[in-house]
């Protein structure tokens, strides 16, 4: 299947989303239209839709929020380290609602095993490792070897309990290039390790097309946001995540041609966005079918 890659970003009309939004908001079957040109295939119906549990804003239970998800047309969630939940609750949540908590957000937190027993706990797949940070007390070279050796002590575990440990390109000043998380990848030698590839993370620096082409079979999963170069350049280097998905620099129908030839077609794409109540929830959703080409 091919894609245009030439193609522009789309224009999201935010009054067009909004209103496609306040139905999935007041239903609890998604019965939203592809967002997508009929020009445009879409990648496949296959890749799963998520958000971060902390992006739910409601005042509801924990299975309440699941049933929220549910009735938004995700697929799961994930839950960060810090997180403060009822975790036998979150697993009668799943099992009410079909929701599931695809993944558990370590981050940085030093206790691997801790979060490889967290992900195993939900019947979850994967553990999000954020590998280190590179400044003027923590050289380049010292913290490559000090995350391959903390990573490296973790994977037969990992292994064991079929958990993959999975590292983000984050905004560490650590491994800049896909060349070079690749390496780090390959160098770990374990089917237990791969990448979670942020979209909008590279896109201040290089172009994520790129970046999926060459990491290919190592990314297992995928975070979706968007980033602003011109809010960048006028704002401030942060507040070029100030903008809605499918409305910044990002050019998503390459991204979508380059998931294509990697054969990602069947993983999990999550939002990493501010998140909020019931509508604002529906919004994310539609943005995520739209920029992935999801078909319902």
């Amino acid at each position: 299947m091919k894609l245009d890659t030439n193609e522009a970003s789309p224009d999201i009309s935010r009054r067009h989303l909004l209103g496609m939004a306040a139905v999935a908001a007041g239903s609890s079957v998604l019965g939203m239209p592809s967002l997508c040109s009929a020009a445009e295939k879409p990648v496949d119906r296959r890749i799963k839709k998520a958000v971060k549990f902390q992006m739910i804003k409601e005042d509801l239970s924990v299975l309440d929020k699941f049933k929220l998800l549910a009735d938004l047309g995700f697929d799961g969630t994930e839950i960060h380290v810090t997180t403060k939940v009822d975790r036998d609750e979150v697993r009668r949540a799943i099992e009410s609602t079909g929701v599931v908590v695809h993944g558990f957000l370590n981050s940085s937190n030093p206790d691997l095993k801790h979060a490889i027993d967290s992900a195993r706990f939900y019947s979850g797949t994967s553990v999000l490792v954020v590998a280190g940070r590179v400044d003027a007390e923590h050289p380049y070279d010292q913290v490559y070897r000090e995350q391959q050796d903390r990573i490296k002590a973790a994977l037969p575990y990992a292994e064991e309990q079929g958990i993959q440990l999975l590292i983000e390109n984050v905004w560490n000043n650590f491994l800049l290039s896909p060349l070079e998380m690749a390496r780090f990848i390959d160098e770990l030698d374990s089917p237990a390790v791969g990448a979670y590839f942020d979209v909008g993370n590279v896109v201040r620096f290089a172009w994520p097309e790129q970046w999926i082409r060459i990491l290919g079979k190592r990314i297992v999963k995928l975070d979706i946001k968007e980033y602003s170069r011109k809010k960048q350049y006028s704002e401030g280097l942060r507040k070029g995540f100030d903008v809605e998905i499918g409305e910044g620099d990002c050019d998503w129908p390459a991204v979508r041609q380059a998931l294509t030839d990697i054969g990602y077609t069947s993983g999990w794409a999550t939002a990493e966005v501010p998140g909020g109540d019931r509508e604002r929830l529906a919004e994310i959703a539609a943005r995520m079918d739209q920029v992935l080409g999801r078909v319902d």
